[in-house]
């Protein structure tokens, strides 16, 4: 569809044994299984990467970056998210990491909380100037963001209208190089430390950007193992740390769920993290129960971005990490009346569009056919969403059975039911390997 022209999460057909963990867990209902094989509809994928962290069989994958990539360009910067710092045990100096970065070949570091300082305080001020549209929605996940206009495409106008921090630090980063080093912006790489594959695909395919900002992105689980190395050899000689710090308590707490609202200096807030509770405070805001809010920071990730499938730390003991690091950091150190000739790039180049994927058909009418017979197809089927069908439920089956990409005998209990009639003699055998709560109707 539209804009779905990249997908970060990609699948290896030789490693998927057709195990249906994928299909239960996707919000978006974007997987099937057929023939044994999980085959992702691409208009639907929002690359939350849910998927990725359940598949036992790592048939899942994010496609990003290699660390030796950033070569390729004259001057090369790097972009660590604050996720990147709960990353590392006992850490009581960004600067340890920041250096570290440096010696893995980045000329230079742009923080992501320096962006996300100046975000916050400019939301502050539009929360306090905002009397219509409740609550405002954050725009920083960008899987919530492409969820909203998959699933909720009413709820697009609530979405705040200003770029994520990655993309603000991207942009900032670009002009503070080209100032330094007097290189074409073409020469300079702008590289993302990311937690999550949604960040790579809305790095390749921004949905409010008219071109991408960023370079590339490279994992924060690939980069992690050789930046421990760096850093260690860094803490043997403190003399070669250089002081690149430039955010405060108020950035770096962006990395773990709660943390965009409490920048808000704010009560009226409200902040949830993993796919299944977005998708239920997005039916809460969809149905107009929570209009009294004035805010909702939604991450799609369980405890934020710490919780993204391409960080190396269980997200809670990244989580404690960063609280017990904010101790050791000032509140702000960045406001964007520093430099008020970059406002700008804070906004939105063009609005986020409504993906009509679930739209039956353009003519209302045929819509309106095309509903009853799903309605009607789904009566017939057990109800029971187990998935053996290969489709996430009962109802998934029924549309996937009118638009021509399955059939009734793909429902093993259709089947059955079917079989017990016509063969009568076999049926006791069929009955044997029921499970036990399926066999009193044909008994």
């Amino acid at each position: 569809m539209d804009s779905y022209i990249f997908h970060s999460v990609r699948m290896d057909k030789d490693k998927c044994v057709g195990c249906m963990n994928c299909i239960k867990r996707c919000p978006t209902e974007a997987i099937r299984v057929r023939n044994g094989k999980a085959n992702i509809i691409k208009e639907k994928c929002i690359d939350c990467g849910k998927c990725i962290s359940v598949c036992p069989h790592h048939a899942k994958y994010a496609d990003r970056e290699s660390l030796t990539n950033i070569v390729r360009f004259k001057h090369r910067v790097a972009l660590p998210a604050p996720a990147l710092y709960g990353q590392f045990n006992n850490l009581d100096d960004v600067n340890y990491i920041l250096c570290g970065l440096k010696e893995l070949g980045f000329d230079d570091v742009f923080e992501v909380s320096r962006a996300a300082e100046i975000v916050s305080q400019i939301t502050r001020e539009k929360i306090k100037n905002n009397k219509t549209c409740k609550p405002l929605i954050s725009s920083a996940c960008p899987a919530v963001c492409r969820l909203i206009r998959v699933s909720y495409p009413t709820l697009l106008p609530q979405l705040l209208d200003m770029n994520a921090p990655m993309e603000i630090a991207a942009m900032l980063a670009r002009e503070e190089a080209v100032k330094k080093t007097g290189l074409d912006p073409k020469e300079i790489g702008i590289f993302f430390i990311t937690p999550c594959p949604a960040k790579i695909t809305a790095i390749k395919n921004p949905l409010t950007l008219d071109s991408p900002v960023i370079d590339g992105a490279v994992a924060i689980k690939d980069i992690y193992p050789v930046l421990v190395q760096r850093m260690g050899k860094l803490r043997k000689n403190d003399e070669n740390i250089e002081h690149l710090q430039h955010s405060g308590k108020i950035g770096v707490s962006w990395a773990t769920s709660g943390g965009e609202s409490a920048a808000l200096l704010c009560d009226n807030y409200l902040a949830a993290d993993g796919i299944e509770n977005v998708k239920a405070i997005l039916n809460e805001v969809e149905d107009e129960k929570l209009n009294g809010m004035d805010f909702i920071e939604l991450n799609s990730c369980t405890c934020g971005c710490v919780g993204g499938s391409l960080t190396a730390e269980n997200p809670f003991i990244a989580k404690r990490r960063l609280q017990m690091l904010r101790k050791y950091l000032p509140v702000s150190c960045v406001k964007y009346e520093d430099n008020p000739e970059n406002v700008g790039i804070l906004y939105w180049q063009k609005e986020p569009q409504a993906n009509n994927i679930r739209r039956l058909s353009d003519n209302l009418k045929d819509a309106m056919r095309i509903m009853s017979e799903i309605n009607e197809l789904e009566t017939k089927l057990p109800k029971l969403d187990c998935g053996t069908c290969g489709a996430p439920s009962c109802k998934a089956l029924a549309e996937d059975i009118v638009r021509g990409f399955a059939n009734i005998h793909d429902c093993m209990f259709c089947t059955r039911n079917e079989y017990m009639g016509s063969h009568e003699p076999e049926a006791e055998i069929f009955r044997e390997i029921l499970p036990a709560p399926f066999r009193k109707e044909s008994e």
